[in-house]
């Protein structure tokens, strides 16, 4: 294993710390690192919460900022935060409109924000994404995924919370944009999570695995390495084909890099998922392209896309200054 560390058991520490340090006028530690926070707060709007297993930065800390997130938890590498990070998180961020958790579906995420939640004295409401349409149930999941989508419905809920929109409103905006978004990935080769020190999996140099998860969960199946054509074409097969969006309608189109894949190819494919919405009759309104939800260091990519309307729309161009995201400030 070669990786930029001094001990398996300080590259979370050390890395936060380096973030912080790097982004100040964005963010803060929150006590004994448990939590990022916003560095300057709203009064009176609604606290938005995420968080989840490190290792797919920049989510979750890297949209924390003006326009995104109020606080994210991290946890271990691919391993959940715990119940009093995310309360105290909450508590950090809290001015008094209510908080809503915006949570991936993986079991140890959902019941350690339910947790959470239950310990929460003021009011809390939670959105759990599940865009992933590889498969409906994983090695960490009960259902389907959430995955690179839940930037989308992280960066449309910063938005409306600006805005002034309350916590039930929010809810259901963040419900509605899930419902909206799907995403599939593919992997090229295996992450290394540093304390395991090996490949999560073994893939032959003529191997790629279809509809991974960001773990390195198993996809669909095992196969040839093919085109980027052919990639793009059966992941974009199975998002349109579940998303069943309207011949005409404008789409956002997030390519997403698994940390491993150049900008380069990231490109080439967001060129290929181009010609398949288009010869579908669906327009790219919006599109967005690099690593924003990694697996390490894994070789590949995901695509992601969400059917907008003009609400929506609006919602995604509204400015918006975190560490990994930033226009219109």
């Amino acid at each position: 294993m070669k990786k930029l560390i001094n001990a398996v058991s300080d590259v979370l520490t050390e890395s936060l710390q380096g973030f912080a340090a790097v982004h100040g006028d964005i963010v803060m530690l929150g006590d004994e690192n448990k939590f990022v926070r916003r560095r300057t707060l709203k009064q009176g709007k609604v606290a938005l919460i995420s968080g989840g297993g490190s290792g797919h930065e920049p989510l979750h800390a890297g949209f924390v900022g003006q326009g995104m997130l109020d606080a994210a938890c991290p946890g271990q590498v691919f391993t959940s935060p715990t119940p009093d990070q995310m309360l105290a998180a909450a508590q950090a961020v809290d001015t008094g409109a209510g908080s809503l958790f915006i949570v991936k579906n993986y079991e140890g995420d959902v019941m350690n924000f339910a947790m959470a939640a239950e310990m929460m004295e003021t009011k809390v409401a939670t959105v759990i994404t599940d865009d992933d349409v590889a498969v409906e149930t994983s090695t960490y999941s009960t259902g389907r995924r959430g995955v690179a989508g839940t930037l989308v419905v992280e960066k449309m809920l910063g938005a409306a919370a600006e805005q002034g929109r309350d916590v039930d409103a929010l809810k259901a905006l963040g419900d509605d944009v899930n419902k909206r978004t799907r995403s599939m990935g593919v992997a090229l080769t295996s992450c290394t999570v540093p304390a395991a020190g090996k490949p999560t999996f073994a893939l032959g140099d003529d191997e790629m695995e279809m509809g991974v998860g960001i773990h390195g969960e198993p996809g669909r199946r095992r196969v040839k390495l093919a085109s980027a054509d052919a990639i793009a074409e059966e992941m974009m097969g199975a998002i349109l084909a579940d998303l069943a969006a309207k011949p005409g309608a404008p789409c956002l189109l997030l390519v997403n890099g698994f940390g491993g894949t150049s900008a380069m190819e990231l490109y080439l494919m967001a060129n290929a998922a181009r010609r398949i919405l288009e010869g579908r009759g669906l327009s790219i309104a919006r599109g967005l392209v690099g690593s924003y939800v990694t697996s390490l260091d894994m070789a590949g990519c995901s695509l992601t896309v969400t059917a907008l309307d003009d609400p929506t729309l609006s919602l995604w161009d509204a400015p918006v200054h975190t560490a990994a995201l930033r226009w219109g400030c």
